[in-house]
């Protein structure tokens, strides 16, 4: 896979995504990830790229020149599987959307940054428009950062385990089970019984039925979502 991310703070997606299984997934060739500064596109010659909005709303907000010089530059040297923005007011990533995003070739994000980006660009030039959650932050970088990190995982031969990820939480709708190790009591702290038990049967009924009873405590929403009211 290549992913390609249009940022005004290349340095601070380097630090995040240089390291452990997404470095690795770098180095075994599984992904190939550049960061293109926005700065690099801007035609002024103090390299700045936003300016106030019309309207007169406080902020400022990403000029629509730069971006759409960069994402039609990008463009003219492959095909987009999707041209991704990350932004508050958007569907919410989801493991659904993540293993769909797996199964692509080639991605290019934008990283919006002071108030928001020109809608124009939104308009004409993103295809897919994901949030992260219900706040607002400094920039995109940390969720363009957490999309990549979500999507990459899931490519074949990047985790250890291939299995590993087929049991994360919301593979199934449901979150996952408690995990134990070693040792199996810790302070008289045990691990269940049944997990020590190598009887697989028992095993994957308990945490069948783990799942559920978290799944009820913590996220009932998620029951809904698979048994909606009819």
């Amino acid at each position: 896979m290549r992913i390609d991310i249009i940022t005004l703070f290349p340095e601070q997606l380097e630090a995040v995504l240089s390291s452990s299984i997404l470095g690795r997934a770098q180095t075994s060739g599984h992904l190939q990830l550049h960061l293109h500064n926005l700065r690099d596109y801007s035609e002024d010659k103090w390299g700045r790229v936003d300016d106030y909005p019309y309207g007169g709303d406080a902020g400022m907000v990403l000029r629509i020149e730069p971006v759409a010089k960069a994402i039609e530059s990008l463009q003219g040297e492959r095909a987009y599987d999707e041209v991704i923005f990350c932004t508050p007011d958007a569907e919410v990533l989801t493991q659904k959307r993540a293993n769909q995003l797996s199964l692509y070739q080639n991605l290019l994000f934008l990283c919006g940054h002071y108030k928001g980006i020109d809608q124009r660009i939104r308009d004409h030039f993103i295809t897919l428009e994901l949030s992260v959650g219900d706040y607002v932050l400094t920039g995109g970088e940390l969720p363009v950062a957490t999309v990549v990190d979500a999507t990459v995982r899931l490519l074949p031969g990047v985790l250890g385990d291939a299995e590993s990820a087929l049991s994360d939480s919301f593979q199934d709708g449901l979150l996952a089970p408690p995990l134990y190790t070693r040792p199996d009591n810790f302070r008289g702290w045990k691990v269940p019984e049944v997990l020590l038990s190598g009887h697989a049967a028992k095993i994957s009924q308990w945490q069948e039925e783990e799942a559920l009873r978290r799944t009820q405590t913590i996220r009932p929403d998620l029951l809904e979502k698979l048994n909606p009211t009819k």
